[in-house]
C-alpha cells in the first residue's frame, strides 16, 4: 500500500494577535494583550493536521529573518515536514495581525503575503512529484494566480484538493479554478462571492452550494458559526449539523483551520459525512477554548472528549 500522507501548499506567516481587555475604541490605544505565533491559512490546517496524526508536509515560502526560524521551529514541532520551505533571500517573513475584542471575536486584521505571492515557479516545479503523490493537497488562493495555476495543475482527479478561501477578496480569486477544486469550505459571505447570489435564506444558501457543485466542485462545507456547518456533495447529499453552544471562548480566529484540518483527517480516516462533520465541529471548538489559534492539546482524544460533552442529540 502506498504511503499516505497530505500536503499543504500556501500561506506559513507570523501571527500578531492583540485583545484588548475592554471594548475597542476605535482610534485610540487600547490596553490588551499581544502574542506572537506562526500562522497561516494553510500552515494553521497543517499545524492541526499533523497534531491530529498526519503525515504533513508544507511547500511554503518564507523570509530569511528570524520569524522564518521561529515559523520553522513550531511547525516542526507540531510535527510538519518543513524540509520543501523556501527561504527567500534578504526578504522578511509573511505576517498577519489580527486585533480581537474583550469577547475573543475578530474586530480587524491585515495581512501581508508578500514572500508566499513570489515564491519562485521553478522551485514550484520542483515540488511537483511531492505535491502530485499526496492523498490530500490543502492550498489557499493567497498566491498570485499563476502560481496556484501551477500547483493545481499537478494535482489529479484521484486526489482530495481542498481550498479554504480565506477572505471575500480571495474568494474572487479562486472562482476561475472551481472546476478543478474537490472540497472547498466558505463562510456566507466567501459562498455569495464563489456563487455569485446571495445566501440570506436556507433556499439560497443550498442553491449557492448547488452552482459550485455544478462547477464540479465535490464537497462544500459551509460555516456558519454559532448554527454549525451546512453540507452538500455530488452525491446528492445535504447535511446540516451543529453542537450544543459553547458557554465561554477564548479565541476564535483559530477555528476554521481547526475545522478543515479534521474534516480532512476524518476524510482520511474514512469517515461518513455526518462523522467528518461532528469531528470537524467539535476540533473548532478545540480551537476556540484556548487563548492561542493553535490548540497544543489538538488530538483525537480531545475531540472525541468533546463530541462526548457537546454532541446536540436533539
Amino acid at each position: 500500500m502506498d504511503h499516505i500522507y497530505a500536503v499543504g501548499v500556501g500561506g506559513a506567516n507570523i501571527d500578531l494577535c492583540g485583545r484588548s481587555y475592554a471594548p475597542i475604541e476605535p482610534r485610540d490605544s487600547n490596553p490588551g494583550e499581544i502574542e506572537i505565533s506562526a500562522g497561516g491559512v494553510t500552515r494553521n490546517i497543517c499545524d492541526n493536521l499533523a497534531r491530529l496524526g498526519a503525515d504533513v508536509k508544507l511547500v511554503s515560502a518564507v523570509g530569511d529573518d528570524l520569524f522564518a526560524q521561529l515559523i520553522c521551529d513550531q511547525s516542526a514541532q507540531a510535527g510538519i515536514d518543513v524540509s520543501h520551505v523556501y527561504h527567500t533571500p534578504g526578504r522578511g517573513s509573511s505576517m498577519y495581525l489580527a486585533i480581537l475584542d474583550e469577547g475573543g471575536d475578530m474586530h480587524v486584521a491585515l495581512s501581508d503575503m508578500h514572500v508566499l505571492q513570489n515564491i519562485p515557479l521553478d522551485y514550484l516545479d520542483a515540488q511537483r512529484e511531492l505535491i502530485a503523490g499526496a492523498a490530500v493537497v490543502v492550498t489557499d488562493p493567497c498566491m498570485k494566480p499563476e502560481r496556484f495555476e501551477r500547483v493545481l495543475s499537478f494535482c489529479g482527479s484521484d486526489q482530495i484538493v481542498c481550498v479554504d478561501p480565506v477572505s471575500t477578496a480571495y474568494a474572487r480569486a479562486l472562482i476561475p479554478y472551481l472546476s478543478r477544486i474537490h472540497t472547498v469550505k466558505p463562510n456566507r459571505l466567501e459562498l455569495e462571492i464563489l456563487a455569485g447570489r446571495p445566501v440570506d435564506t436556507d433556499a439560497q444558501l443550498e442553491a449557492a452550494c448547488e452552482t459550485l457543485l455544478k462547477r464540479s466542485v465535490q464537497r462544500v462545507f459551509v460555516s456558519l458559526g454559532a448554527d454549525g456547518c451546512f453540507y452538500m456533495d455530488a452525491a446528492g447529499r445535504r447535511l446540516r449539523r451543529k453542537l450544543r453552544p459553547v458557554t465561554h471562548m477564548v479565541n476564535a480566529s483559530g477555528a476554521g483551520d481547526a475545522f478543515t484540518a479534521a474534516m480532512l483527517y476524518a476524510t482520511m480516516q474514512g469517515m461518513t459525512p455526518e462523522e467528518i462533520l461532528d469531528y470537524a465541529l467539535a476540533a473548532g471548538i478545540a480551537a476556540i477554548s484556548h487563548k492561542d489559534t493553535i490548540n497544543p492539546a489538538m488530538s483525537p482524544s480531545l475531540i472525541h472528549t468533546i463530541l462526548e460533552e457537546y454532541r446536540d442529540e436533539s
